[in-house]
């Protein structure tokens, strides 16, 4: 992967976004797909209501097109390009049917956990298959230099890992551009990483989605004219822990994404420790919204974890590299 064929990849994305969004978003309004905001979280967010959600299609859509084209122009496109599409746009529809479900019944709740869980554990099996037809990948995990075959094992850990970061990402999705600029970070970390592993097809995937983030951004930063919505957010978390295990970087991960673990960790230990106590450690959970109640500016926040998310996703690709 060259600088020039890069920054290709990452201009078309962009353009792609931005060209569909203003078509996308009146769409979206005219059909009332509007964002319900629940009752629990901070009030400054009651204004947001009526908001178009549902607006992970419009990269979804510049990412499809973006890694089709190019990958059969560069001559990118591979099974594992097709692992990634898949969990990409898999991940995707269940969170467009959670969407749809929540605007057809004007509530904060769409598909049951269940539910969702069933049709993300499918979607895992069916890309653990898949890998078993990339000649490249290995069933192990490796951690402080020590490497482990896991063997079938690795199916638990893979459904596991996808389920997880997906959700991560969803919890992170709570303040205008948040989860696409911390995403967009995350996922260039990985296309230099790929870069760096002369995997050109992963790559290709990986600087797409950051391209086309970008040019969402435009759109979803404060004041955001669109969310994502479950549509884009299942989408990017099971796609960037599919990233993790292409480039056998999966721990690495952990430290990529620290924005996304932290999150989830907050909800983890405020549940746990209000079920036992009663009492909050947070003011608010997910702990963006912690921040929020403390008297941060919604900006303040926002730019705060993307340079959190910079920062990490910056040492992570030096630890790759050394």
């Amino acid at each position: 992967m060259t600088v020039a064929s890069t920054l290709i990849i990452l201009i078309v994305a962009l353009i792609l976004s931005v060209v569909i969004a203003p078509f996308a978003i009146p769409m979206l309004t005219r059909w009332k797909f509007g964002q319900s905001i629940r009752e629990e979280g901070p009030q400054s967010h009651m204004k947001k209501a009526g908001t178009p959600t549902m607006g992970g299609v419009i990269f979804t859509i510049s990412i499809l097109l973006t890694t089709l084209i190019l990958g059969v122009i560069y001559g990118f496109f591979t099974v594992q390009t097709t692992i990634l599409l898949l969990v990409f746009i898999g991940f995707g529809i269940i969170g467009f049917l959670d969407d749809g479900l929540k605007v057809i019944f004007k509530r904060n709740l769409g598909l049951t956990s269940l539910q969702k869980l069933l049709g993300q554990i499918g979607i895992a099996i069916v890309a653990y298959l898949l890998l078993q037809m990339s000649e490249s990948f290995e069933p192990t995990l490796s951690l402080f230099g020590l490497t482990v075959d896991v063997g079938i094992f690795y199916i638990a850990f893979l459904i596991f890992w996808l389920v997880g970061f997906s959700n991560a990402v969803n919890l992170t999705d709570g303040l205008d551009g948040l989860a696409a600029g911390t995403s967009s970070i995350a996922f260039a970390a990985f296309g230099i990483i790929a870069t760096l592993q002369e995997q050109a097809d992963v790559a290709l995937f990986a600087f797409a989605v950051t391209g086309a983030l970008l040019g969402f951004l435009l759109f979803n930063a404060k004041p955001a004219k669109v969310f994502m919505g479950d549509t884009g957010s299942l989408a990017l978390g099971g796609a960037l822990a599919m990233l993790s295990v292409l480039t056998k970087t999966e721990f690495l991960l952990l430290l990529i994404g620290l924005v996304f673990v932290v999150e989830t960790l907050s909800v983890i230990i405020q549940v746990s420790y209000y079920k036992k106590t009663k009492k909050r450690i947070f003011r608010m959970s997910p702990i963006h919204h912690h921040f929020e109640e403390g008297g941060w500016s919604e900006w303040k926040v926002v730019l705060v974890f993307w340079a959190v998310g910079l920062v990490v996703a910056i040492i992570g690709v030096l630890v790759e590299a050394l």
